[in-house]
């Protein structure tokens, strides 16, 4: 028990530093954008990532689904095309990732605007996009050889594993923005339950 209760204690400490650490010019640019498309009839957005990224992009399209939006997950058989106009939201921790790459640089070909959500804002990725929200996390197995240096530097190793705590970040920094959306377009919770499946056994 000791660590798993001191594991989610120190993902909820994280969290909520990584709250304090949001640029807030991204996140205005990011809302607002978010508003723009809301109120444009015939336009898309498509959030996209790769592994437990994408099941976050997943979870944000469904939100943005019961907000009113069309919103469409990349991989589904039921997407449409992506034309000027559209968004395109890419989930990467590294910023790097290949298929996530691929796919923003082919929405930035036919003028969609593509949103990044990274920790590494100078890689591909962020390079590539014309919104970037940065977002805390750690992304990658740390390396052995790292160890010394992280100890004499007095870097603290996570208990969290992989990118765990760049997902859990995103997922918590996505569901406070769709309650900032609710606000914004005037939404309430009895809206967004209006869009809810009605057919789930």
């Amino acid at each position: 028990m000791k660590y798993l209760l001191d594991t989610m204690r120190e993902i909820a400490t994280f969290i909520y530093f990584a709250s304090k650490m949001l640029k807030e010019h991204q996140v205005e640019e990011f809302t607002n954008l978010l508003v723009k498309i809301y109120n444009t009839p015939n336009s898309k957005v498509l959030v996209m990532g790769a592994g437990r990224s994408g099941l976050v992009a997943r979870a944000f399209a469904m939100r943005l689904m019961h907000l009113g939006y069309n919103a469409y997950v990349l991989g589904d058989t039921i997407v449409p095309s992506v034309r000027e106009g559209d968004v395109v939201i890419a989930i990467s921790g590294s910023g790097s990732t290949k298929l996530v790459l691929a796919a923003a640089e082919a929405a930035k070909q036919v003028g969609a605007t593509v949103v990044v959500l990274t920790s590494y804002p100078n890689s591909p990725l962020g390079k590539l996009a014309d919104v970037v929200v940065e977002i805390p996390g750690r992304t990658k197995l740390s390396k052995s050889q790292d160890y010394f240096s992280r100890q004499i530097l007095g870097q603290h190793e996570p208990l969290a594993p992989l990118g765990t705590l760049f997902e859990i970040t995103v997922q918590a920094f996505l569901d406070s923005l769709v309650v900032e959306l609710m606000n914004r377009l005037g939404k309430s919770e009895e809206d967004l339950r209006m869009q809810h499946a009605n057919i789930e056994l």
